[in-house]
């Protein structure tokens, strides 16, 4: 029965360490495998990830490319077939779908898109539409409304 007390590693996942420096017989002698001189034979010896010897590393000798835009919109999705449970008739705004539960959070709006299909009218008013969205709902006989 596995318990705390009687964990171990799997076979041959675990070796047992090397002991450098050992004396000349152990083939680790003198310099204990670090070769000769050189950053890398002192005591404490790491570099930085990405640290090249001095030379410029490749993370910066590589172009930036891109930038990010500060105004971007952050809209929350809502699918047609999200809206399937509120009755045929029903006003559906933002914060309607907030209380339902549908969306968590507003951020800068709702979107409304096209995918699944409407099989009543409903008045929806949101943020936006995909033209999809609108082609839908209208043929479902319902409203949709643009909030600013």
């Amino acid at each position: 029965m596995i318990g705390l007390n009687n964990l171990r590693p799997p076979v041959g996942s675990t070796h047992s360490k090397k002991r450098r420096g050992g004396g000349m017989g152990s083939g680790l002698g003198k310099t204990a495998g670090r070769g000769y001189k050189g950053q890398k034979s002192r005591s404490g010896a790491r570099t930085k990830r990405g640290f090249e010897g001095g030379q410029m590393p490749l993370h910066r000798r590589l172009p930036k490319r891109g930038f990010t835009n500060i105004f971007k919109k952050e809209y929350a999705i809502v699918n047609l077939d999200g809206l399937k449970q509120f009755p045929a008739g029903a006003t559906v705004s933002p914060q309607v779908l907030v209380e339902k539960g549908i969306v968590k959070n507003l951020r800068d709006g709702v979107k409304i898109l096209g995918q699944g299909e409407l099989a009543h009218s409903l008045n929806i008013s949101a943020h936006g539409f995909s033209k999809s969205a609108l082609e839908k709902i209208t043929k479902a006989g319902g409203r949709a409304e643009v909030i600013q």
